[in-house]
């Protein structure tokens, strides 16, 4: 088939992130039309014949999943993908089943984006060449290993593996994605297979061959290929009629759904990690309240109010990290107001140095500020910006040493607008800045003993960036300091 421009649409109501990913696309030979929400999305999708589809799992007139629904009704060749920056278990399983081909996670870089489109438009030139084989020879399937367009009847419906074997077990047919699916080196046809493959496929397989006849059924089962979850797989196995509808043998389908599970492990671990935050504040301030409240306790007035204030500064982390908690929340289900301005960087940063400037004296910070005279300006929410700033300038601050300094360069590259933040404080060790952004991580050593936070803020700084195209970078040395560089695509970025 002679390779021709993709197709695709672009279904986003981020106008940032669905302009830039158009620009991006174009320059890579994509024909790209694109969608503010879900009603246009349908409206697009289902009246033209797209190669591809990249949909939004969360807007808001419209949501994802419906949007993949209608296009694959009206389209059901247009390969789709579902884009979200948190993706749980269940919407996974329920985006596959309605036809997703894949989930690309957000924020996305331009090569992964790239590379998930290439695999869609080679699975839609499969669907498109087996589609005109099956109109062709509709009436004319033979046997599965020698008919081509048999073989590509059944390769149109699946992204997986795929492994035919007839009545007396041997292998008719195989793709080479199965060998990886299954763990397998090699795989010849003629083999007899039911001794090479897992006990719990050959189990779902010889409930149709032992009963010898075909039976319209099919079944499923998922398993750990590879220890610790490094391959979980989902094997459908299903029965293949013969033209008089004997049974010929069975088709076995497997899907890798070893990033499905590690969604599930993560979202476990995230519950079991936000448990553990709430208790110990909890814990602290009940354990002081019935302190006072135990009357054969004899409590000083000067310990009653230690015991109170030490109850408000635990109360404060604890509504901290609720705030931390649901401003996440919101920027994964898009629900975060913004208000994009252009907004004038050199008064933003003065603006946040101005309100941190008294924590700075109280620890003899020296201030020094490198500028270029033309700074560019950005787009962005005023009030996530100043966060940006806020939290990892409060950071210099507190992981500081005393008489220690903050220098802060404002710059910019061809394409960015490019800030810099260095402190002499404490630093990090080399395995802490791999963790440094992830939720709840804080650096804990000595020297970091009885400082609070969340260990949500740089997490929240590098989802804000990101969500701009944007990037954060870190350099640290342990018991030198630390220097935070973040880039944002200036305006009119061309």
């Amino acid at each position: 088939m002679t390779q021709r421009q993709p197709y695709i649409l672009i279904v986003d109501d981020e106008n940032g992130l669905r302009t830039g990913t158009k620009r991006l696309l174009e320059s890579e030979g994509y024909v790209v039309e694109t969608a503010e929400n879900g009603t246009v999305g349908i409206e697009l999708g289902t009246s033209k014949d797209f190669d591809l589809a990249v949909i939004d799992l969360k807007m808001p007139d419209i949501g994802g999943l419906e949007v993949l629904e209608e296009i694959k009704k009206a389209r059901p060749n247009t390969v789709c993908f579902i884009a979200t920056a948190f993706a749980s278990y269940d919407t996974a399983i329920e985006s596959t089943r309605i036809g997703a081909y894949s989930y690309i996670p957000k924020p996305f870089t331009p090569d992964e984006l790239i590379s998930e489109l290439e695999k869609g438009f080679s699975q839609r030139l499969l669907l498109l060449e087996a589609e005109r084989l099956h109109k062709e020879r509709e009436e004319r399937l033979l046997e599965l290993a020698n008919e081509k367009s048999r073989l590509n009847t059944i390769i149109r419906s699946i992204t997986g593996g795929v492994l035919v074997i007839n009545r007396m077990g041997e292998v008719v047919y195989f793709n080479d994605p199965i060998l990886k699916n299954l763990d397998l080196e090699e795989l010849t046809i003629g083999d007899y297979i039911l001794d090479k493959i897992q006990p719990e496929i050959v189990e779902l397989v010889n409930k149709h061959l032992k009963s010898n006849k075909f039976i319209q059924k099919s079944y499923s089962k998922q398993l750990e290929i590879k220890p610790a979850n490094e391959l979980v797989i989902e094997a459908i196995c299903s029965p293949v009629p013969q033209p008089d509808k004997s049974l010929a043998g069975v088709v076995v389908v497997v899907r890798n759904i070893t990033e499905l599970k590690k969604i599930e492990h993560i979202k476990s671990q995230f519950v079991s990690m936000v448990a553990h935050e709430l208790k110990t504040p909890v814990a602290a301030v009940q354990g002081f309240l019935q302190i006072l409240l135990d009357d054969k306790v004899e409590v000083s007035y000067e310990q009653q109010k230690d015991f109170l204030s030490r109850s408000v500064i635990r109360l404060k982390g604890l509504l901290d990290l609720v705030n931390d908690l649901l401003d996440i929340s919101r920027m994964e289900l898009k629900t975060k107001q913004r208000e994009i301005v252009e907004i004038n960087v050199r008064e933003t940063m003065d603006s946040t140095l101005t309100f941190l400037e008294l924590e700075m004296r109280k620890k003899g910070l020296e201030l020094i500020k490198e500028y270029d005279n033309e700074i560019p300006q950005i787009k962005a929410d005023q009030n996530e910006i100043i966060r940006v700033f806020t939290n990892i300038l409060s950071n210099a601050i507190k992981y500081n040493k005393d008489q220690g300094s903050i220098t802060i360069v404002l710059t910019s590259s061809k394409n960015y607008l490019v800030v810099k933040i260095s402190d002499t404080g404490i630093g990090l060790k080399e395995h802490e800045l791999e963790n440094l952004f992830q939720e709840f991580f804080r650096a804990k050593n000595e020297k970091t003993r009885g400082i609070s936070g969340t260990g949500l803020g740089l997490n929240i700084v590098k989802r804000i960036i990101e969500s701009y195209h944007g990037k954060i970078d870190v350099e640290s040395k342990f018991d030198e300091g630390t220097t935070f560089t973040i880039y944002i695509p200036k305006i009119n970025n061309k």
